[in-house]
């Protein structure tokens, strides 16, 4: 008959994941980014992703050529 292995609910970080992920050593995971620098790269990203006066002036001159296209072209 065969034996019932005893399975643990948590699976430890050998026993859980991807082969590469088992790979890396266990310092790669205890380490927690704090909350400055998260808010750091936060500020960073929304900078970055702000629409300044030139993308509008792109936006707004794609727009309108794609539009005056469109209407000689029903027309």
């Amino acid at each position: 008959m065969k034996r019932m292995t005893r399975r643990s609910l948590v699976l430890t970080q050998e026993a859980a994941g991807h082969p590469f992920r088992r790979s890396l050593p266990p310092h790669v995971f205890n380490r927690t980014p704090s909350l400055d620098a998260q808010a750091e790269d936060n500020a960073e990203a929304a900078r970055r992703w702000r629409m300044n006066g030139g993308d509008w002036r792109g936006f707004l001159a794609a727009y309108c050529a794609s539009f005056v296209a469109m209407t000689i072209f029903i027309a």
